[in-house]
């Protein structure tokens, strides 16, 4: 039944696009949709055999796992009328879901929008300046159509990064919608017994002891992991909220900190 439950959430959870933006171009050509189809395919052949090493090298790495913020990675600290979350972000795995989230960090973007949707045992969400749930841009909106063409830009599925608790992703409309909206995984039971070693690495497996949402898995960006500042994350998340899972009393990001930067090429 809590399985169901997930799925049924997970489902319906996420807007990250406001209804105009639901809808792609029929302008694009015929060539443009030949080379987006070959590197879909390259993708996720790339995904698969990341999947088939994770699975079967013991030595494989997982970066949401470790508590230090290493060179090849970013850092930042959102301040919240609740208190301070620092997150590690993946700039490696996720380049186009980090670089957007740092910029609009840095802009400023984030300022004042609060969690507009929260259900405790599952996800804190925010990232929307209208504050509802269907708005929110990327940094390439109206600026680079090659990344975003009004959509918003493409999934970065990794199979190094999961929806364990505590983890960072993207939230979208569907895939390849990613716009500004991002959400925290704050389920705290144990989601390991859905879970098949032929499917996911061991490594994960005993992560998701300590919660998270797996039903989730391959649908979103996982690009952050909370390092510091969960329990502001169960704080949120505890909060009482009204229609929409939205809080009665606004939770507010403040300010995003950019605790360690990241040069992109």
């Amino acid at each position: 039944m809590k399985k169901f439950l997930f799925v049924a959430l997970a489902s319906s959870l996420f807007l990250a696009a406001c209804s105009s933006n639901s809808t792609e171009s029929s302008s694009s050509s015929t060539s443009s949709q030949a080379t987006s189809s070959s590197t879909d395919t390259t993708a996720s052949s790339k995904y698969a055999k990341d999947l088939a090493y994770a699975i079967n090298n013991p030595n494989a790495s997982f970066p949401q796992l470790s508590q230090e913020v290493a060179e090849n990675e970013a850092a930042v600290t959102i301040k919240t009328s609740a208190g301070d979350i620092t997150l590690k972000l993946f700039p490696e795995q996720a380049p186009l879901a980090v670089e957007n989230f740092l910029t609009h960090a840095k802009e400023g973007y984030y300022n004042g929008v609060i969690f507009h949707r929260v259900i405790n045992g599952f996800m804190i969400q925010g990232g929307d300046p209208l504050d509802n749930g269907t708005g929110g841009e990327s940094i390439w909106a109206g600026k680079d159509d090659s990344i975003d063409a009004g959509r918003g830009f493409k999934n970065e599925p990794s199979a190094f990064l999961y929806n364990i608790r505590g983890a960072l992703a993207m939230a979208n409309a569907g895939a390849d919608t990613n716009g500004s909206q991002f959400f925290i995984n704050q389920n705290p039971t144990d989601a390991s017994a859905q879970l098949s070693t032929s499917k996911y690495p061991g490594k994960i497996i005993e992560a998701y002891k300590s919660g998270g949402n797996p039903s989730l898995d391959g649908g979103y960006t996982v690009f952050g992991q909370v390092i510091s500042g969960m329990e502001i994350v169960d704080l949120i998340a505890a909060v009482e909220t009204g229609s929409n899972d939205k809080p009665t009393t606004d939770v507010t990001i403040n300010s995003i900190e950019i605790v360690k930067d990241y040069k992109f090429d």
